[in-house]
């Protein structure tokens, strides 16, 4: 764009429509069905995610450039200025740049991507990931021109789209992926409702400093503000102390973009493994936090076993080494020599085979319980993750327990508090309050929990499958007659909201549902 360009652009941003949550949530929605056909559903967040955050910058740059001109009488080099400006986008590199492409629109944007994100190291380098915007196989120019003039049809500024509820709709994206992808979704996000239990527990103050070794897409973190702001909080406080490790080079962007469109300021995350190579140091030691909270992969294999053998950090002081084929333990022990020694809690998602399974990880076990690190133990429903049907764990540790949980352990059999859904189930709130009531209350409640002795635990050698300690109903296996019920209505619900779906795309596609 030429000067004259961006300056008439930029002031006809002041003319922007706001858009609600609903409108956003419908256009992102479009967007990735713009794709149907092209790419595999697992990979639409690849681009998807990268458009819209290239788009949003690009919006609030021009915004900001009309602000800078109406403050400086029409200046425009002092428009220009990097001071005002919460990115920089080097010239050819704005989103209408890209819109002026007919051919070979793929090579424009990896071209803008990249120089972007080296006119921005500090804050942008590497954020819009490797997807094969080339590939013209894949993803032809006709496709990327009809993505283009969509995202072009609304105005995301700051004015337009306010930074929450550009979160809000960044959220609802991630998860419609999650849906549809289901089994890799395991690999990069977590049930809202889990994290919002994890974190409650933890309870996060302003001015902590937060930690998450396996961040995903950021939800944890975003999580962790949104925990301060319901507490009456300042979220600002949280900002420079958040921190967050993933291996994977779209994943870790697409968490980056999370935290910017967020409204996020200053924040830290890594793309990097995390057990072979940890990101955050204080000195020659890891670097140690408030609040460590992760939902690492399940039983990973070929993790990085043998540099845990003389781990340079000391990671396996606490029980040794983990066993090759599976890296449970092994971030657990990560997270504790992650945690501090003072104020340090954990909140950590594992399978639940990580209780009872014997060998190297019962070592690793028994030396966490005698250092009594372990606060509670929480058995969650089945299939309420993505890629797993099992049913997982969450386990709490804690620096310094209260006096009334000291040498004790707080087991939670919450497998049957959840809503039954037809292809995944779920945690309400009123879910998360009965189990973090249960926490709270710090006795046993018939079936549900049971805080169990050092001397309990030490006799069944270590050893925290939670029916051990948790007695099953009889009739667990057989639902109540209202809570049948329910089920049979919700599902009947799900049924009338799929066709009333179905019937709208028939009419979008110009079909007749009578034929």
């Amino acid at each position: 764009m030429t000067d004259q360009e961006i300056r008439a652009t930029a002031l006809a941003l002041k003319e922007a429509k706001t858009v609600t949550l609903s409108d956003l949530q419908s256009y992102l929605g479009k967007a990735a069905d713009l794709l149907r056909g092209s790419i595999d559903q697992a990979d639409f967040k690849a681009f998807i995610f990268p458009l819209m955050f290239f788009k949003r910058i690009s919006d609030v740059y021009l915004e900001e450039f009309a602000v800078a001109l109406k403050d400086s009488d029409g200046d425009q080099e002092f428009a220009s200025f990097v001071e005002n400006h919460r990115f920089q986008i080097p010239a050819g590199c704005l989103w209408d740049d890209v819109r002026s492409k007919t051919e070979n629109v793929g090579q424009a944007l990896v071209y803008a991507f990249r120089e972007i994100e080296k006119t921005n190291p500090d804050t942008l380098y590497g954020i819009f990931g490797n997807s094969p915007w080339t590939n013209k196989q894949k993803i032809p120019d006709s496709v990327l021109i009809e993505l283009v003039e969509h995202f072009s049809s609304k105005q995301l500024s700051n004015s337009a789209v306010k930074p929450d509820v550009f979160g809000d709709a960044y959220e609802y994206l991630i998860k419609r992926f999650a849906d549809l992808s289901n089994k890799k979704a395991g690999e990069y996000y977590t049930p809202r409702s889990v994290v919002k239990l994890m974190v409650d527990i933890l309870d996060p103050k302003e001015g902590e400093t937060v930690y998450d070794p396996a961040c995903g897409t950021g939800g944890m973190l975003i999580e962790v503000i949104e925990h301060v702001k319901r507490a009456g909080g300042n979220p600002q406080l949280l900002w420079g102390k958040l921190f967050g490790q993933e291996k994977v080079l779209t994943t870790s962007g697409i968490a980056r973009m999370n935290l910017l469109l967020h409204g996020i300021e200053d924040f830290k995350i890594v793309k990097e493994d995390t057990l072979r190579n940890p990101a955050f140091f204080e000195g020659d030691k890891l670097a140690q936090f408030d609040c460590v909270i992760a939902n690492p992969p399940f039983s990973l294999e070929n993790w990085g076993e043998e540099t845990w053998l003389a781990d340079r950090y000391g990671r396996n002081t606490l029980g040794g080494v983990p066993p090759k084929k599976n890296a449970d333990w092994a971030w657990v022990q990560h997270m504790y020599k992650s945690m501090d020694s003072k104020t340090g809690r954990i909140a950590v998602v594992l399978p639940q085979g990580s209780l009872f399974r014997g060998g190297a990880e019962g070592r690793i076990r028994k030396a966490f319980l005698e250092k009594d690190l372990i606060e509670c133990v929480i058995g969650v429903a089945s299939n309420l993750f993505y890629g797993t049907g099992l049913a997982p764990c969450i386990i709490i540790l804690r620096a310094h327990k209260k006096k009334t949980l000291e040498k004790k352990v707080m087991f939670i059999n919450a497998a049957t508090i959840f809503k039954r859904g037809r292809n995944q189930n779920t945690l309400e709130d009123d879910h998360v309050s009965e189990i973090l009531k249960l926490i709270e209350a710090n006795e046993s409640v018939i079936g549900f929990s049971h805080l169990a002795t050092e001397l309990e635990i030490k006799s069944n050698k270590y050893n925290l499958n939670i029916p051990l300690y948790v007695a099953r109903h009889q009739d667990e296996n057989q639902l109540p007659l209202k809570l049948s019920l329910l089920n049979l209505k919700t599902a009947s619900q799900e049924v009338h909201d799929s066709q009333t779906t179905l019937l709208m795309l028939l009419k979008e596609w110009g079909l007749d549902a009578q034929n």
